[in-house]
């Protein structure tokens, strides 16, 4: 076969679509998408300033560029990546210098906050703390509380991250499993509270994406991201147990992560309607920041004091 262009130097085949592509073609077409996505579900708007969680990896390098392609092509758009250091050593060393190396490409504002100085402790610190605690509950928790403060600290109206159609595929799977109906209600390819103005409105742009696809993009568009090996906290989850399923259905049935998504955006909708309690606005005693209960869930596991 040739690709759609006539071309038959074939980079990359769709198999839930059939579809053979040419590297250039490809890359059109995942951009393409992408920003479809963003103009259907109106995730940005005239002023924005978009902050970009950057990792390192393929998924956050992918936003920030194509993110990038349509703020610098506005004059009403600022964009800038923030980069998280947890203090997981060379690890975290080598995606932060991906990171600014992309960051320096694109002509990037790149900020990097450490878990040690905005937060005390680094996460081996924090682990010490509770070793019965898996440690992405600490870092996952403590880095979604220093993303939203610092992004709107330095004045961003939206915070977008790279989560992919695996990603999203397995959140779906994740609430099911366990019956939690408010996480759920809040899938989708943007989540904001307009009751709460110090929560930044997160952007999923990627989630149409497939994850194989932008190991092959980031590849085909040159763009410098870590791969070479995953996080040394990294261990066996229920969310890495659903991960290996479902990838095992793509494989056998290809499409069946769009089919997933595409099922939970038509139900969540009724659902949060008829379902979802808006609790009374609290928040937290200690740190002031938007919480649930009377203390933050960060501010637990950091043991803060008042």
């Amino acid at each position: 076969m040739a690709c759609i262009c006539g071309g038959r130097k074939i980079y990359y085949t769709r198999p839930y679509e059939g579809q053979e592509l040419c590297k250039k073609c490809f890359i059109q077409s995942v951009e393409k998408k992408v920003k479809r996505g963003v103009r259907q579900n109106k995730l940005l708007l005239s002023g924005d300033k978009i902050g970009v969680a950057l990792s390192g990896g393929k998924d956050s390098s992918a936003a920030l560029y194509i993110m990038s392609q349509i703020a610098k092509k506005r004059r009403d758009m600022e964009i800038f990546a923030i980069s998280i250091d947890e203090g997981l050593g060379k690890y975290r060393n080598d995606t932060i210098k991906k990171s600014a190396e992309l960051c320096k490409m694109l002509d990037v504002p790149h900020y990097i906050y450490s878990f040690k100085v905005e937060l005390g402790k680094s996460l081996p610190e924090m682990m010490k703390k509770d070793p019965t605690l898996n440690a992405c509950t600490f870092c996952g928790v403590a880095r979604r509380d220093l993303l939203n403060r610092k992004a709107r600290e330095l004045g961003a109206t939206k915070l977008a991250f790279g989560f992919n159609l695996n990603d999203e595929a397995e959140s779906v799977f994740m609430n099911f499993i366990f019956g939690n109906l408010d996480k759920f209600t809040r899938l989708g390819p943007k989540v904001e509270n307009k009751n709460i103005p110090q929560f930044v409105p997160r952007l999923k742009p990627l989630r149409e994406i497939p994850e194989k696809e932008l190991f092959a993009y980031c590849d085909a568009a040159g763009l410098p991201y870590f791969s070479k090996k995953i996080c040394p906290y990294g261990k066996e989850s229920v969310r890495k147990s659903i991960r290996k399923c479902l990838y095992e259905m793509e494989e056998k049935y290809p499409g069946t992560l769009f089919q997933i998504v595409k099922f939970a955006d038509l139900i969540i909708p009724p659902i949060r309607d008829s379902f979802r309690k808006e609790g009374k606005l609290k928040f937290c005693k200690i740190c002031g920041e938007p919480s649930s209960k009377e203390t933050c869930k960060a501010c637990i596991l950091l043991g803060r004091q008042k």
